[in-house]
């Protein structure tokens, strides 16, 4: 079978099941080949992706969490001392990660569902009555640019427009205009910086503001410090729900029956759907880490320096993990989905996805029926991001 895990032509139509169906069987600790870069090893099983994640100390998340070492000046991102908190490891991960997290326990995220479900419900009212949506721009991207927003204490709309840029973040340079993601970038720190000297100045009771008052080793968060930090909330804040909720539906009108049945049934599975949605969208398709030293795995030497890319949708349909991985079952137990990651790094707003998913899904299933798709839908063209962009479809209430 030809590999290609590089090319945004790959995820077209959501993951490459038969892709990573023969490297589990065949090389679980495959050698890819990078045009433009030394190469890395893909994992796909999901024991290891899982377990790779848990070694910071073998596997680093430093230089980067993305396949290719980045030009920093060609995206716009600044080539100093300075990283993004998925690029680093621990005591300093933990300690960035600290400054926020406590509003992202379990416990504040359900205080958040009265508001998430009131969010939910106002956007379903705007759509209902016209029987046919774009869902992802009219639904499944509204509720978490909402959210993420609000706990960030900017404008809703604003939060609508920052998701726009973010769409351009992740779709592969080369479907692109030439400088569009580094025009994004910019466009996403001139905004960052604003709102920076805002909560400097008139500091609130949101996150933007602890982030901007908030000290390391002694030491105050700076202006790019913060621009990074804000770019990590609007992007992670709004990516996982919103290509989950459009990846979910999508699945689910392919599944008409097992669609009914949790629209005949919802409080018998809700928890369970969400967690099978989460597994088998499987938004983020693979985090990089860098080999500390040389580890052997599955008989495979791989060297200190080398790159070891971990395919999250891969893991999450390992038939040695998932019975029947490739059917949807809204009733799987257990289901140790790994979406969200392992370790340290697992993904500090998986709680308020939670509850986003839980929210919106209860207003779409509750309110609207007969989902049809109006035309194929439009893939993001990624290698990093699975996610439907442009969804229309028909509905009746």
């Amino acid at each position: 079978m030809q590999i290609d895990l590089l090319s945004p032509e790959t995820y077209a139509r959501g993951h490459p099941l038969e892709m990573y169906a023969w490297l589990q069987e065949n090389a679980p600790v495959y050698w890819h080949e990078e045009p433009d870069g030394p190469g890395f090893w893909a994992l796909t099983r999901y024991e290891d992706v899982a377990e790779v994640g848990r070694q910071p100390h073998v596997f680093s998340s430093e230089p980067t969490i993305m396949i290719a070492d980045p030009d920093a000046s060609s995206v716009g991102l600044p080539e100093d001392e300075h990283k993004m908190m998925l690029m680093m490891d621990p005591p300093q991960h933990t300690q960035f990660r600290k400054i926020i997290s406590r509003e992202f326990t379990r416990g504040p995220a359900a205080e958040l569902r009265p508001r998430i479900s009131e969010l939910s419900a106002r956007i379903v009212d705007r759509v209902a009555p016209r029987g046919e949506c774009e869902f992802v721009s009219d639904i499944a991207g509204e509720l978490p640019s909402y959210v993420i927003a609000e706990l960030t204490g900017i404008p809703l709309e604003d939060g609508r427009e920052l998701y726009k840029l973010t769409e351009v973040i992740h779709t592969a340079a080369e479907a692109l205009p030439d400088g569009a993601q580094a025009e994004a970038v910019g466009r996403m720190f001139d905004y960052a910086q604003n709102v920076y000297r805002q909560k400097r100045d008139k500091p609130g009771d949101d996150l933007a503001s602890q982030i901007v008052h908030a000290e390391v080793d002694g030491r105050c968060l700076d202006e790019i410090d913060f621009q990074l930090f804000f770019m990590l909330l609007i992007d992670a804040g709004g990516d996982t729900t919103r290509n989950l909720v459009a990846g979910g539906l999508h699945a689910l009108i392919a599944n008409p029956e097992t669609l009914a049945e949790w629209q005949a049934h919802p409080g018998d599975c809700a928890a369970t759907a969400r967690e099978e949605l989460l597994r088998y969208v499987s938004p983020v398709i693979y985090m990089r880490r860098t080999a500390l030293k040389d580890v052997t795995l599955h008989d495979t030497t791989i060297k200190a320096g080398d790159k070891v890319v971990r395919y999250f949708g891969a893991a999450n349909f390992d038939p040695r993990a998932f019975e029947e991985p490739r059917q949807l079952d809204i009733h799987r137990h257990p289901n140790e989905q790994i979406a969200f990651g392992t370790g340290t790094h697992v993904c500090l707003g998986q709680h308020i996805a939670r509850v986003e998913i839980d929210c919106m899904f209860s207003e779409i299933l509750h309110r609207l029926r007969d989902f049809r798709l109006a035309e194929e839908p439009a893939w993001l063209e990624s290698n990093f991001i699975s996610g439907i962009r442009y969804m229309p479809i028909t509905f009746s209430t």
